[in-house]
């Protein structure tokens, strides 16, 4: 019995002075890794007392500054698919940092608010989110950070 005929994609073609030269450490993509990881390790360090990741500590801060929000529409502000967002915000609210509600104009919507505890939360993590930006740009000069931090968010 033959296998079933699988129609294979040719190879491609190999540019060997491509390979000869390749560096992943010159590559974008794994710059911005090192990167994303050194902000990472410094923002657990300054924000290690209110254990809220990253992702959570966004979608806190927009819900600071637009008030209560569709939890839909705070994931695509954050940038966070609808399936993360969901764990998100059930994490959020089992810590009690945040409320969420059926819209009253569309019950399919679910919104967030803040609590009380989630707005106290949310301003002490403020307070220090600039010193998190600053370490992680510390090695570069005032200039330098600006110009990467304007090239960054050209690229989101």
């Amino acid at each position: 019995m033959n296998a079933p005929h699988r129609h294979e994609a040719p190879a491609p073609e190999i540019d060997a002075e491509a390979v000869r030269t390749y560096r992943v450490e010159e590559q974008i993509g794994y710059l911005i890794r090192r990167a994303h990881q050194r902000a990472s390790a410094i923002f657990e360090t300054v924000m290690r007392d209110f254990s809220v990741t990253p992702v959570q500590y966004a979608v806190l801060c927009k819900l600071h500054d637009l008030g209560p929000t569709s939890q839909n529409q705070v994931g695509r502000l954050v940038g966070v698919d609808p399936a993360t967002m969901f764990g998100v915000a059930r994490r959020l609210t089992a810590r009690g940092l945040v409320q969420p509600t059926a819209d009253a104009a569309d019950a399919r919507l679910v919104l967030l608010t803040l609590t009380a505890e989630g707005d106290r939360v949310i301003e002490a993590m403020k307070s220090r989110g600039t010193e998190v930006t600053a370490r992680t740009l510390d090695p570069l000069s005032p200039a330098e950070a600006a110009e990467l931090t304007r090239l960054i968010a050209r690229l989101g």
